[in-house]
């Protein structure tokens, strides 16, 4: 009898631990796919524009094409050091977490343009880089995030603080990270629609 306790918490034991990680291999394939998709996105938004478009503002205040794509190079690197450095070393997330709504949430509420949001000071562009060097940066460092998705086992099983009020899992951070570059690829249109935009 003692024994088919002990058997009983095991198999109850793996059971949470296989719920606690919870990320299926569709999941995963829809990350990689999304993190492909506003890789490319990015790559599209840029390309063929000369140094008079690149450096064009709509006022003073905006951001120009060169400086939006530098902070999403920058940004890619500083939440991906985020999630290697501090949320793959947090405990997992509350109990009865709904990981479709929430990664549903980050697609929908991280790139929507009509909520403003400040750069922290770190991500604030500088013009320290070259755009063919930001861009060149964004695809080294994105070919990292989505290999670390592909390859990381435990997305699921860790989750921190995050600016939407609540704990994101790993592998909701990753997901945040392509739709960050989505929001900013959005912004890089904007500037290209204005009326102002060199014709070249």
């Amino acid at each position: 009898m003692k024994r088919l306790s002990v058997l009983s918490s095991a198999l109850l034991l793996l059971g949470a631990a296989a719920f606690g990680q919870g990320l299926t291999q569709a999941d995963r394939e829809r990350g990689v796919t999304y993190l492909e998709q506003t890789r490319d996105g990015v790559v599209e938004s840029v390309k063929g524009l000369s140094e008079a478009q690149m450096k064009f503002k709509a006022a003073p205040e905006r951001w120009s094409v060169a400086e939006t794509l530098e902070h999403i190079a920058k940004a890619e690197d500083f939440i991906f050091q985020n999630v290697t450095d501090q949320v793959m070393k947090a405990p997992a997330g509350p109990a009865g977490r709904d990981t479709a709504k929430i990664d549903a949430m980050v697609l929908a509420m991280i790139p929507d343009r009509s909520h403003k949001a400040q750069a922290p000071p770190p991500l604030v562009p500088t013009s320290s880089w070259t755009p063919a060097e930001s861009l060149d940066h964004f695809l080294k460092s994105r070919a990292k995030t989505i290999a670390f998705l592909e390859s990381t086992p435990d997305l699921r099983e860790h989750a921190a603080d995050s600016p939407l009020g609540q704990p994101l899992d790993a592998y909701e951070w990753l997901l945040f990270i392509g739709a960050h570059s989505e929001r900013h690829t959005k912004q890089i249109l904007e500037v290209k629609a204005d009326p102002g935009f060199p014709k070249n």
